[in-house]
């Protein structure tokens, strides 16, 4: 057997990795990870603020990484990105769509029914994550990655979903719809873009604070809400995720050498909240 067959397949070293969504807390720590395993990172986000720091972040721990300024639901911006991608670190091998997020207008309480939610509030829901989320971003990388794959180079686009993908989480109506579609979009693509040897996965995360969790899983002093509490009771890890813990199913989907035969799966990585019913 040659050394390829059993060197370190999650070596990333000459891949150029996009991350979309990576001035969040998710999509950051997988940016990091993928930098950490040798590839080249654009940061991609609206804040230049925030993506210049995660960029410097990344670089200051002796990763190679750039900030790209785009706007993921806008696909002059998001082709701007991509030559300035090209220019500043190469051709990109891996794309990761990280960006997304629950519109409180669009989510079932006590004070709103299912019948009452305004339209515009779903649609804001599938636009942050279904198109910006995913189709957009996947349509403008995916062209090139597919015209390259056709000449033997192989690509990976990573989309993050949701447990709510697969189970109507409750209140989150919208959200979980949303969430459900990108799933379904992904195995569609990897389908598609298999011949053209584009693989297309997703990562399904259970719950993982974040800014835009915080105060629905957490009070001001810390301790965990009712709804923090339900969460934990389905999850039989009896925790909640911690963003790192994303990282190494990234960098398996994002390396050729380690997921080369997988596409169109869902890699969940949800402490157990999936395979819990009663």
């Amino acid at each position: 057997m040659s050394d390829e067959s059993f060197g370190n397949v999650f070596d990333l070293s000459g891949s150029v990795c996009a991350v979309i969504g990576a001035t969040g807390t998710l999509g950051g720590a997988i940016a990091r990870g993928l930098a950490g395993h040798g590839a080249r990172v654009a940061v991609i986000g609206r804040s230049a603020d925030r993506g210049e720091a995660r960029a410097s972040e990344i670089r200051s721990a002796g990763g190679q990484c750039v900030f790209v300024k785009a706007d993921a639901g806008d696909r002059a911006s998001l082709e701007a990105a991509v030559a300035t991608l090209e220019g500043e670190l190469g051709e990109c091998d891996v794309l990761v769509s990280a960006a997304g997020g629950n519109s409180p207008r669009a989510s079932v309480t006590e004070d709103q029914v299912m019948s009452e939610l305004p339209l515009d509030a779903w649609r804001d829901n599938f636009d942050t994550n279904l198109v910006s989320g995913a189709l957009l971003p996947a349509q403008v990388f995916g062209h090139a990655m597919v015209e390259r794959g056709r000449e033997g180079r192989p690509a990976s686009i990573i989309n993050i979903a949701s447990v709510a993908s697969h189970i109507p989480v409750s209140r989150g109506v919208a959200y979980s719809a949303a969430k459900a579609a990108v799933v379904n979009l992904s195995m569609f693509l990897a389908r598609e873009w298999a011949p053209s040897n584009v693989r297309v996965n997703t990562i399904t995360p259970g719950f993982f604070p974040a800014e835009q969790n915080k105060a629905l899983l957490f009070n001001e002093d810390g301790t965990p809400t009712p709804r923090a509490q339900q969460i934990l009771g389905h999850t039989p890890a009896g925790r909640f995720g911690e963003p790192d813990e994303l990282i190494g199913a990234a960098v398996f989907l994002a390396s050729h050498r380690a997921s080369r035969f997988v596409t169109g799966t869902d890699l969940r990585v949800d402490g157990g909240f999936l395979a819990t019913t009663i």
